[in-house]
């Protein structure tokens, strides 16, 4: 009997209830799903089309002949032995092989192996198991093998400081600083996305590969082959959606604090830098600005006049940027209605709250819940409020906090979304939280505004949502981290991201140990895609409506630690037209500013093993400084380029390490090959020139 039936742009594989779905998504792409009983097409996902227009004229489709008598499986993979007798869909450079038992090979247009399907057990069918949870919904389980040597990047944002995640186990769910994009590339030329935002986790382990959705219906993921992990990346932002461009003045220097506490108090800081003569883009508004949760407006208590606070900002050439959080205290004037009209997170058990908060109005933790960004209506009504009352001011610059969502403690199954059980779509909030603002502003044609989000989910670039690392510590092991966190999070399609300088969680402003700390980590910030001061200083106060934190501006650190930073934000104005170039890349071919070395050199075996540098665009090696008392560092320099030190002069051959200095206002940089850049000094034709 024949199981496999030709599709347009594929193959269809069937064997009692179970089936298996291959088609093209592109040149060298394919989608794959599978599941019991019948596709399901209008599932949640990632991939930005229903069918990449290009379609079958690249795909070619060859069913199998049947098996002669006596033709011998091969047991262990469950391919034919003989040739000819897999189903097969090339497309590009990409062959997938379907045998007649439904597991799946793919392999180069050349026919060297990238990726296979592993059976767990010889009793266990095959590679796929749906173990069944009632109405439809299945625990699934999707095995792969394992190869020596195969490195993977990628999976988000995590906190673990792992840029090469082999060997790691990662759960597939969303929490403050760890954030769940479920895409992979592979150092033997793949890369693969599990297209669903079901909870559940990847398994990297040496004797194989396993995806596990705890929830969910089929199984759905995206497959590339590429030549280079640059062609990866093109292809996954072609799959799943292209960032814009940033706008020019997001490249600038953004000040914030854990809260400035009024009207007042915030422009005194934007007066502060205008008077020093220092570049300010962006200042902030953070909680606690509102009257409650789910207002989303100014307390005029605190902000009387919001439109004289905007256009002297404007005129100093400072944006406002507010802090939107989407969580609900029943006390706002907005809950009743979100809850009549079904437009707040539900929950299977217990009251219609998703965690407890302590808002402005009370220092009692009072019940919140989150409106849900996965209901077209929610998204609608939170933009509509947004807009209504800061988007009058002129206001197009959102702070989109605590939006994973920070549901404490954390029970995915108890939720229930418009999109569907919480355990089976929860990890899709992020990326429809920041759609809602993005669709908004293109609707109010603010063109020039964007987001800045403490999550996000695989096709969030699209939306125009910066991604910053979440609440960390303040410590060289953090800032370590927190180079492996942007590198993975560029690789796995968000091109614009931070992380707080100096870190979050304290930090103390007198203390001679810290400020050693904050100076490496400004310089790090200097050179990264955002470059963002904030956290929640010493000495730190309670939650509550006084809540503020110790200061947080560059002159708060001593004479000797403000020098150094302002010389850093000179170097980042210089810079600018460099890195909004990096940007207009980013939008045009996934490349995210933020490289890792293989993105580069991806024949330089030991650029894939480096993760405490980088590039910052393709002409910038950025090293920095990650222990104290640092007065030089090794580097390593990659093969097929010479390499200058932007501070001395000394030029460099690649293909090894290097020890450079790194005095305290120094963090190494060096230029590759005849790069031109203004690093120590301006260029003589001027501080925005570019070769």
């Amino acid at each position: 009997m024949n199981r496999f039936r030709a599709l347009d742009s594929g193959v269809e594989w069937r064997a009692g209830a179970e089936f298996l779905r291959v088609e093209e998504w592109g040149p060298g792409r394919v989608r794959v799903r599978a599941g019991v009983g019948h596709l399901l097409a209008d599932l949640p996902g990632a991939l930005a089309e229903a069918r990449p227009a290009t379609g079958s004229a690249s795909c070619s489709v060859t069913l199998p002949r049947q098996p002669a008598a006596g033709e011998e499986l091969d047991g262990t993979t469950g391919y034919q032995a003989a040739a000819g007798t897999a189903a097969l869909v090339s497309t590009g450079d990409l062959r997938v092989e379907i045998s007649p038992a439904g597991m799946i090979r793919f392999r180069t247009g050349a026919g060297t192996e990238l990726l296979a399907e592993r059976r767990r057990h010889f009793t266990w069918p095959g590679a796929r198991h749906f173990d069944p949870a009632g109405e439809g919904r299945y625990r699934i389980t999707q095995l792969f093998e394992a190869y020596a040597g195969e490195r993977l990047y990628g999976l988000g944002q995590q906190q673990h400081g792992l840029l090469d995640q082999k060997g790691a186990v990662i759960d597939l769910v969303q929490r403050n600083g760890e954030v769940s994009i479920p895409f992979l590339l592979s150092s033997r030329g793949y890369g693969l996305l599990w297209n669903s935002p079901a909870v559940g986790q990847v398994q990297l382990a040496a004797t194989g590969t396993r995806w596990v959705s705890d929830d969910a219906r089929q199984i759905d993921y995206w497959f590339t082959a590429g030549r280079t992990p640059a062609a990866i990346l093109a292809s996954y932002a072609e799959a799943t959606g292209h960032s814009p461009v940033m706008p020019v003045w997001a490249t600038g220097f953004w000040q914030s604090k854990l809260r400035y506490r009024s009207q007042e108090e915030l422009l005194g800081v934007a007066r502060e830098y205008r008077r020093r003569g220092l570049p300010l883009a962006v200042i902030v508004a953070d909680f606690f600005h509102w009257t409650a949760l789910g207002e989303w407006e100014f307390d005029e208590a605190d902000w009387p006049d919001p439109q004289q606070m905007v256009d002297e900002l404007a005129a100093m050439g400072t944006r406002l940027m507010v802090s939107v959080w989407p969580s609900v205290n029943p006390v706002s004037s907005n809950w009743a209605e979100l809850r009549d009209r079904g437009l707040l997170i539900g929950t299977e058990f217990g009251l219609e709250a998703n965690t407890a908060w302590t808002d402005k109005p009370s220092d009692t933790p009072a019940p919140v819940a989150f409106y849900d960004a996965t209901h077209p209506e929610g998204r609608q009504f939170i933009w509509d409020a947004v807009h209504r009352n800061y988007g009058r001011y002129g206001i197009d610059v959102f702070w989109l906090d605590a939006c994973e969502p920070e549901v404490i403690p954390l029970q995915p199954a108890n939720l229930r979304f418009w999109a569907g059980r919480g355990a089976e779509v929860a990890n899709l909030y992020p990326r429809e939280h920041a759609r809602a603002f993005w669709e908004g502003r293109v609707r109010a044609g603010q063109a020039d505004g964007l987001s800045f989000a403490r999550s996000a989910w695989a096709g969030s670039q699209r939306y125009g949502a910066v991604l910053w690392s979440g609440d960390i510590g303040t410590d060289f092991a953090t800032l370590r981290r927190q180079i492996a966190a942007g590198l993975s999070t560029g690789i796995s399609g968000i091109p614009w991201w931070c992380a707080d300088i100096g870190g979050f969680h304290g930090g103390d402003p007198e203390d001679p140990a810290y400020r050693e700390v904050m100076i490496r980590w400004f310089q790090f910030g200097a050179l990264s895609p955002i470059f963002r001061m904030h956290g929640d200083r010493a000495p730190r106060t309670p939650l509550g409506r006084g809540i503020t934190g110790g200061p947080n501006e560059v002159w708060s650190y001593g004479a000797e630690a403000e020098a150094i930073m302002v010389a850093y934000l000179r170097l980042r104005e210089r810079l600018r037209p460099y890195i909004q170039q990096q940007m207009a890349t980013a939008a045009d071919c996934g490349l995210p500013p933020m490289r890792a070395l293989f993105l580069e050199f991806p024949d330089d075996e030991a650029a894939w093993t480096v993760a405490d540098q980088y590039l910052f665009g393709p002409d910038l090696l950025v090293a920095p400084i990650l222990e104290p008392a640092a007065v030089k560092r090794t580097v390593y320099l990659p093969a097929g380029a010479t390499w200058t030190d932007a501070w001395t002069g000394q030029t460099y051959a690649g293909g090894g390490e290097v020890t450079v200095p790194a005095p305290l206002e120094h963090i190494p940089l060096l230029l590759r090959d005849n790069a031109r850049l203004p690093i120590a000094t301006p260029l003589p034709d001027g501080p925005g020139t570019l070769p």
